[in-house]
């Protein structure tokens, strides 16, 4: 009887810690969920170099700089009004948006829109009509955009919360389509 007590005790110890490594790794293991599994469609890998100084103004005058953003994800997006691609995908980053948003439960990156080299007056009208929840940082001059060296328009990288490039999306996404949903609520 005691050699069977003694045996239960042992295993249940192991039980145990399995489900207290388990319980506090998880946090771990879902931030690399992707590290072992294929990543979505057009969503390429970096090397994980520091990202490039990113300090603007956002179409209120309100200055941004990525150095404050550090802990949490950056969804850095550059794009323009006359660029086909850019115009199909922002109503999507709109409702992506709007759907992690309204939903505290969710985590998501922060989305932070670059507009290349364009007027205030044409990006205000743009994002008034097409996704008006939105904020863009005005890249007038272009050296931001010159800088950071997005292969073509729409381009979105992905900084983590050590302010290292991790990913890089090129060309327009759905972003409301579940492989990319499950990608963005994978970074935290």
């Amino acid at each position: 009887m005691r050699r069977r007590y003694r045996t239960d005790k042992i295993n249940y110890s192991i039980f145990l810690l399995a489900f207290l490594l388990a319980t506090l790794l998880s946090p771990l293991l879902a931030s690399q969920a992707y590290a072992n599994e294929p990543l979505p469609k057009g969503i390429i890998k970096l090397n994980g170099k520091i990202a490039p100084p990113l300090i603007l103004n956002d179409m209120d005058e309100k200055r941004f700089d990525l150095t404050k953003s550090r802990g949490h994800w950056v969804f850095v997006h550059f794009w323009a009004t006359w660029c086909g691609p850019c115009r199909r995908e922002m109503p999507t980053i709109q409702s992506m948006s709007e759907k992690f948003g309204n939903n505290p439960q969710k985590t998501a990156p922060e989305i932070v829109l670059i507009n290349t080299a364009e007027s205030e007056d044409t990006v205000f009208n743009f994002l008034g009509i097409v996704a008006p929840d939105l904020n863009s940082l005005l890249d007038t001059d272009g050296l931001v955009t010159e800088v950071w060296q997005p292969r073509g328009l729409p381009a979105t990288f992905f900084v983590s919360p050590d302010g290292k490039l991790r990913y890089l999306a090129l060309g327009d996404r759905d972003w409301n389509h579940a492989e990319y949903i499950k990608f963005l609520e994978s970074l935290k």
